[in-house]
């Protein structure tokens, strides 16, 4: 396997945003998603903005939010790339749009049949795999179903998320073989709080699973 890339999402201070980009994150998943206790404000995203340095990907979270309205938030702030997670396929953009990222809940096979659709209709930067918990998008803590989606190709880069943790992350890389990984719960002592310990053994066994794999 090719290195593995790291985002770790929900990152609410300044603080936790710096922290992670100087552990080794390629990545960080600010939520505009009103109804998630890691929400954030515009303002607040823009004071983690100013700490970030340009090797660090910002990206925007977006639950049900048309593609247009979240690229114009997205550009406003200066963020590299959005997340959406949408069961409506109307507020996906058109084709070969490289910062688009959308997000799916996993519950069954049925489910990837229409990541494969969504992939070759749309052609995102990619598509994140994350766990299905009835009324909640993402963050939950569930683990997605890593032994249905092992070996999965929808014909772009595959970024798993559901229930990661610095503990069986180096296991979810050896199953699945993602191109990235994405955490928010499993590196938090509390919704938001992200935790010091936890943010760099995550990075660091993602990259060394990842490298192991060749």
């Amino acid at each position: 396997m090719n290195r593995v890339r790291v985002k770790i999402c929900g990152v609410m201070t300044p603080a936790d945003a710096v922290f992670a980009a100087d552990c080794g994150a390629d990545a960080l998943g600010l939520n505009f998603y009103p109804k998630s206790p890691r929400f954030l404000t515009h303002d607040a995203a823009q004071a983690i903005l100013r700490e970030l340095t340009p090797f660090v990907a910002p990206v925007g979270v977006y639950v049900e939010v048309p593609f247009m309205e979240a690229f114009e938030r997205d550009h406003w702030l200066g963020l590299r790339a959005l997340q959406i997670y949408s069961d409506q396929p109307e507020h996906f953009p058109i084709s070969g749009t490289p910062c688009f990222i959308p997000a799916f809940r996993i519950r069954g096979a049925g489910d990837l049949l229409e990541v494969r659709n969504i992939a070759a209709a749309f052609r995102p930067a990619a598509v994140l795999l994350d766990s299905f918990v009835a009324g909640e998008m993402g963050g939950t803590g569930h683990r997605a179903p890593w032994e249905l989606l092992a070996g999965f190709d929808p014909g772009v880069p595959v970024i798993l998320a559901g229930g990661l943790t610095p503990d069986n992350v180096a296991e979810a890389i050896r199953v699945v073989r993602p191109w990235g990984v994405d955490v928010a719960s499993g590196v938090e002592s509390s919704p938001g709080v992200k935790d010091a310990g936890r943010v760099r053994a995550f990075v660091q066994n993602a990259q060394a699973a990842g490298l192991e794999g060749g």
